[in-house]
């Protein structure tokens, strides 16, 4: 099968992605790599749900997702943002078909915490055959991050674990955050390749702050015996240059990926 890449949209960088971000995906698959999208959405859930003068509340990060939560969520994360962005896809001329985790199974999750988090799951198995027929068939599967326990109950899914589910499942080669910066700046400048310890050390001293620090810990906790790279990279601007892969790279060690 050829290199599989993993690229995670959160939810507000979606309607920020530029033409170039469309390019270097066409650039990605004129080279031989598959791509599967994993988007998120929490802006536009929030909204809607105070549109809709629903409260919602967040524990240890994670959205309290009760029935009536969990409503919100899947009409905007499946019915709203997964058809825009492949429909971006399509209107440039990649072929790409929308899914939920419920759909054929993708993912199958399991209730962490009802008390404290509510309807909120984790990933226990993803249906690879699914994303390998459409990728042999070279469309583009864009996957909303909701899963289905075994009694057929909808959970809501963190995107950033159902990507990194994902990109294990499929022995991905590569799994890319996308943001609306570069990667990881020091001071203005980029940090092309780092690993866990330099970045807990970064975390420390104020280096990584804000919203990068989610960013970042979510890129270090996705790493695994199987996928090795995980990358930062900017929405806004080309991420791939003469097959290169613009942003910063985290490894599980630095020097020995530089060895």
């Amino acid at each position: 099968m050829r290199p599989v890449v993993v690229i995670k949209c959160g939810g507000s960088i979606i309607s920020e992605l530029s033409d170039s971000f469309f390019s270097s995906i066409h650039s990605l698959k004129n080279s031989g790599w598959n791509v599967v999208l994993v988007h998120g959405g929490g802006p536009d859930i929030t909204n809607t749900l105070k549109q809709m003068k629903i409260q919602t509340e967040f524990k240890n990060g994670q959205r309290k997702t009760t029935k009536e939560v969990l409503h919100v969520v899947q009409m905007t994360l499946a019915g709203k943002l997964n058809k825009q962005l492949a429909g971006e896809c399509q209107r440039r001329g990649l072929s790409a078909v929308g899914l939920s985790g419920q759909d054929a199974g993708l993912l199958t999750a399991r209730i962490l915490d009802e008390e404290l988090l509510g309807l909120v799951g984790g990933i226990e198995k993803v249906n690879t055959d699914v994303l390998e027929l459409l990728l042999n068939q070279n469309y583009i599967p864009v996957i909303a991050p909701l899963g289905v326990t075994e009694a057929f109950e909808t959970l809501n899914v963190n995107a950033d674990t159902a990507a990194a589910a994902i990109a294990q499942a499929l022995n991905a080669d590569k799994l890319l955050f996308v943001t609306d910066v570069d990667g990881i700046l020091n001071k203005g400048e980029l940090i092309c390749e780092t690993d866990p310890a330099e970045i807990e050390g970064c975390i420390k001293s104020g280096i990584i702050s804000g919203g990068m620090i989610p960013k970042a810990e979510a890129a270090v906790n996705s790493l695994s015996g199987t996928l090795k790279e995980v990358m930062i990279v900017n929405g806004k601007k080309a991420f791939l240059k003469d097959n290169e892969f613009f942003g910063t790279k985290i490894c599980p060690n630095k020097e020995a990926a530089a060895g």
